[in-house]
């Protein structure tokens, strides 16, 4: 049996700032850190104690998967490759001032469309994405701790959806939520039991 559990990093500073995400290396807020104790609590719950985490090396997951583990006890690896989609020199800047030119995209081709401050591709970002999900699946049982629009990827690539069709994909994943992803035994379907839940915050 398969089973990941995909948390998405709690509240970081650059959400409260209106600053653009991607790789800038916002930390957790106060309320980030409270929250990300609450979600290692509810995997305790789940009595996923000892199971070990693959977390993305920014900040923000980092500290997320760190409270996690203060709950569970388990051990943690990084990789790069669940860090969220780069926004190149727009990192760190305000939405107001820059989301027009993140948001544009050329034509029909929204794969391969690089915004003007020269961030990923989504064809790159899920390139990514896809080579460390199918590492992560061949563990079999993980926590993985990444960020909100990553997390759309991963849920991608473990429903078998091809990298060509993903140019419009995109589920709603919420900071701090968990979605919990299994592969029965008997006929390997890989069901998404839930996805995004967020019943264990005070939201």
């Amino acid at each position: 049996m398969k089973e990941i559990y995909v948390v998405t990093h709690t509240q970081a500073t650059h959400h409260i700032d209106r600053l653009v995400g991607g790789w800038y290396d916002s930390e957790l807020t106060e309320k980030g850190k409270a929250d990300a104790l609450i979600c290692g609590a509810r995997l305790q719950e789940l009595e996923l104690d000892g199971i070990p985490i693959i977390s993305s090396d920014l900040a923000r997951a980092k500290q997320t998967a760190l409270a996690i583990t203060e709950c569970l006890g388990s051990p943690i690896s990084y990789d790069a490759r669940l860090r969220e989609m780069s926004f190149g020199d727009a990192e760190g800047r305000s939405v107001a001032d820059v989301g027009g030119a993140i948001l544009s995209s050329d034509g029909d081709n929204r794969l391969d469309y690089r915004n003007t401050f020269g961030g990923e591709t989504k064809r790159e970002l899920a390139s990514r994405l896809y080579e460390v999900m199918e590492t992560i699946i061949a563990t079999g049982r993980v926590i993985v701790c990444t960020h909100g629009y990553a997390a759309t990827f991963l849920i991608a690539c473990w429903i078998g959806m091809p990298i060509e069709s993903v140019g419009y994909v995109n589920f709603r994943v919420q900071p701090g939520s968990i979605t919990y992803l299994k592969e029965d035994d008997f006929f390997a379907n890989r069901a998404v039991r839930y996805l995004s839940d967020v019943r264990h915050l005070d939201l």
